[in-house]
């Protein structure tokens, strides 16, 4: 195909880890100039990777062979933030001054919620009931969320009464793409009696992404649950803001939506690392979810500032990525 249809340029998004290497073949073996999205880091540390000879540990040492052989000749390297790709550089200092490199994270569009107005979706995975505040989270719980996922658990379990009125709605969270019966979340809050099904709910399946809006303002607020990782930027954070409902957001500190969220004034964060999570949850999660009740009480969309998100735009991403790789294909 690379030399059929005289192909410019080969862009891969990881993961999966292992397609990188076709960029370093079709190089080798066309010519053609290629680069990487890290959507996820590849050399990372797994949960379990310090079990030696375990699945995790392998991908570990696997991750560290095989990156070097995927980039050595890539021509750009990008990421949804830059601490996804920093290590890369890092790892390979012949790429600093040949090879282009930059953050495009992955937005929300406005647009989408308007067209929302014109289509006649309603929301069906729960439905409204008086004086139930129904909060959502919408996509994948990373495995280094989960701790973060269990200190959240343990606290509404502490406090159940101050949340008998309130609902959490997972809803994609499964370990199989298209498997209703895929819990995953279910069997994390399973260990608190009392809080899945009457508190905690989940809905494994992946549903279409204007499904996944129409819930989100069907809902009365949004939640998101980072990574101890301090690279993890969450895409839903665009979404759930462009909602038109407010946000409790709890992410590591060095998080840019915990940035994007604070300077909009869509929601509350709450800012952790990954030694003090544990404390952090126990000293301010209680007062800053009364405090998010409170906004879900008053919360005014036309208020919040939505140039914060100006550069998250679909428009402001493509044209990102469009100038990525005209200076990816054009540099000598």
């Amino acid at each position: 195909m690379v030399k059929k249809e005289k192909i410019d340029f080969i862009y891969i998004a990881i993961p999966s880890f292992y397609v990188a290497l076709l960029g370093r073949w079709l190089h080798y073996s066309t010519g053609v100039k290629y680069g990487i999205d890290y959507i996820d880091p590849w050399v990372h540390h797994f949960p379990g990777s310090d079990r030696k000879f375990s699945r995790a540990w392998f991908s570990t040492v696997l991750a560290k062979t095989l990156e070097p052989i995927a980039v050595k000749k890539a021509s750009l390297i990008t990421g949804v933030a830059e601490g996804y790709y920093m290590g890369v550089l890092e790892r390979n200092m012949h790429l600093k001054g040949k090879c282009i490199a930059g953050a495009m994270p992955y937005g929300g569009e406005k647009n989408d919620f308007n067209i929302l107005n014109k289509l006649q979706l309603q929301p069906y995975l729960f439905k409204k009931e008086p004086n139930i505040i129904d909060v959502i989270y919408a996509g994948v719980l990373l495995p280094n969320a989960v701790e973060v996922f269990r200190c959240f658990c343990k606290e509404i379990y502490d406090n159940k009464r101050l949340f008998e009125n309130v609902r959490f709605h997972f809803i994609g969270t499964g370990k199989v793409l298209n498997d209703p019966t895929a819990y995953y979340v279910k069997n994390l809050a399973a260990e608190f009696e009392g809080l899945w099904g009457n508190m905690i709910f989940e809905y494994p399946q992946r549903i279409p992404y204007l499904d996944v809006l129409i819930h989100l303002k069907a809902a009365d607020g949004v939640l998101v649950i980072g990574s101890t990782q301090p690279h993890y930027t969450p895409s839903k954070v665009f979404q759930g803001a462009l909602s038109g409902k407010p946000i409790l957001a709890l992410l590591h500190e060095q998080s840019t939506a915990k940035e994007v969220i604070e300077m909009s004034e869509c929601g509350l964060t709450m800012g952790f690392n990954e030694e003090n999570f544990q404390s952090v949850f126990r000293a301010q999660f209680i007062q800053k979810f009364k405090a998010f009740l409170q906004l879900v009480q008053k919360y005014d969309f036309s208020t919040i500032n939505l140039k914060a998100f100006e550069e998250y735009s679909a428009k402001s991403v493509t044209a990102k990525l469009a100038d990525l790789l005209n200076q990816a294909v054009t540099k000598k």
